[in-house]
């Protein structure tokens, strides 16, 4: 599942987002926004920003697990006609990699994802584009599980121009 884990990984990457983890992402998206999810699985992430005020655009997702989740590939969305792009994608590098190069370019994109990335060489080409790092800590991606996952996690915002990175830590 993750560097600090023997755990096999789940297949496409596919864990749910609970609702916690959304939590800290509210404060940072425009009141009652659209946004358009495309790596939605199950709708989890898709039904907790609808509970918020927030309105799914569009919803996809290349093995949906939900009918009102359509199936195609992330990478086949060329526009966005929506405030955001807001998911929990692949963490897989050579996924998440090109999901930011791509996403980012049709507007700003919220990925939940791991926070070390940051730190990392690998970042180094992405970070320029990220406007903010939104830290979550650790997900409890199992509900009935006793423990959280042994990675932190952040929400990061990236955009189609160049800037300077806010953190902005746990409350």
């Amino acid at each position: 599942m993750g560097k600090y884990s023997d755990f096999d990984r789940k297949d496409r990457d596919f864990y749910v987002t609970p609702e916690p983890a959304v939590l800290p992402l509210l404060a940072h998206l425009k009141p009652n926004s659209s946004f358009l999810e495309p790596c939605a699985g199950d709708g989890a992430l898709v039904r907790h920003l609808d509970r918020y005020g927030h309105r799914c655009h569009y919803a996809c997702d290349i093995e949906p697990l939900e009918p009102k989740v359509y199936k195609r590939d992330a990478f086949d969305i060329n526009v966005c006609a929506a405030d955001y792009i807001i998911t929990n994608p692949p963490w897989t590098r050579n996924i998440l990699h090109p999901m930011i190069d791509h996403f980012r370019q049709m507007a700003p994109t919220w990925l939940l994802f791991d926070s070390n990335w940051a730190n990392t060489k690998q970042a180094a080409p992405y970070l320029c584009y990220c406007a903010k790092i939104v830290a979550v800590g650790r997900v409890k991606w199992f509900p009935d599980s006793k423990m959280s996952g042994k990675e932190d996690c952040s929400w990061f915002l990236f955009g189609n121009e160049p800037t300077d990175t806010i953190f902005i830590g746990r409350s």
